[in-house]
């Protein structure tokens, strides 16, 4: 048999889309992971502020305890509640009772947002296959995919932190959706997420990324909270969000999961131009 090389552009369509789980497909601004992670710090006798349980979100969970222990912040009132560092024992007892609370919280924090309903169903309509991924660990989907599922999201794979060698920043969990999904080239796919760590993923996967302002973790409100923003607020917050996205590398930035059979519709044109997501 002959070997495939691919020695032109993909001028295709785009063939898949990998979307975030909180704070992209369910929980409104992801709130349960956030609330789970304050908890934690407080069992250590460490008060973190929500801002600072939000900074990692979209690591897998022990990179996100090792990367708030290093926070100046986190460090400096650790230091005053313990008078020492957080060592690797500090952070595995972290760990593990993150494990445990978040299995018991995020089967509470499960809708999905409004409009990602209906933006999957469109997509596939257009002959895209719906992958996802996580920080969430192996156990913790084991719990929320089934009621997400119940409540109607179903994507067609599921790839978590512990189903790959690494987390975000790494692209290992987008290969995987692309192997799982039978998807090549990576330029065939879309990345959707709502942290920088978000970005930086899909980014090193080869892949278009997008990042979402309203709905997860950079603007961290629930749907009550963000309509109960005045108008001027609501628009202030969003263009920095925007602009932190846009820094990031995100070739674009959409609302939320609802915008995005559009953007697919951009995507395609620059596609069929030769274009690339590459710099």
């Amino acid at each position: 048999m002959q070997a495939f090389i691919r020695n032109k552009p993909y001028t295709g369509p785009l063939q898949a889309a990998v979307f975030d789980w909180a704070g992209t497909a369910v929980d409104h601004g992801s709130v349960g992971p956030v609330a789970v992670f304050v908890e934690v710090f407080a069992h250590q006798g460490v008060d973190v502020t929500w801002a600072e349980a939000r900074k990692p979100m979209g690591l897998m969970k022990r990179d996100h305890i090792e990367s708030m222990c290093a926070d100046p912040s986190v460090l400096e009132k650790w230091r005053a509640a313990k008078g020492a560092d957080p060592t690797q024992a500090d952070i595995d007892v972290m760990y593990h009772e993150t494990e445990r609370l978040m299995v018991a919280c995020i089967a509470r924090h499960s809708d999905p947002i409004p409009g990602v309903l209906d933006a999957v169903a469109e997509l596939r309509e257009m002959g895209l296959k719906i992958g996802s991924c996580t920080g969430y660990t192996g156990p913790m989907m084991e719990v929320l995919a089934p009621v997400a599922a119940r409540k109607g999201y179903v994507p067609d794979c599921i790839v978590t932190s512990t189903d790959v060698p690494r987390g975000r920043p790494y692209p290992w969990m987008c290969f995987r959706n692309a192997i799982n999904l039978e998807v090549y080239p990576m330029e065939a796919m879309v990345k959707v997420g709502d942290s920088v760590s978000d970005v930086q993923e899909g980014l090193n996967a080869g892949m278009w990324t997008v990042g979402l302002s309203r709905t997860g973790n950079e603007m961290g409100l629930t749907l009550a909270e963000l309509e109960a923003l005045s108008e001027a607020e609501l628009v202030a917050r969003t263009e920095a969000i925007e602009k932190r996205f846009m820094g990031s590398g995100a070739h674009y930035v959409a609302r939320s999961l609802a915008d995005i059979p559009a953007l697919v519709r951009t995507i395609n044109e620059r596609l069929a131009r030769g274009e690339t997501p590459a710099p």
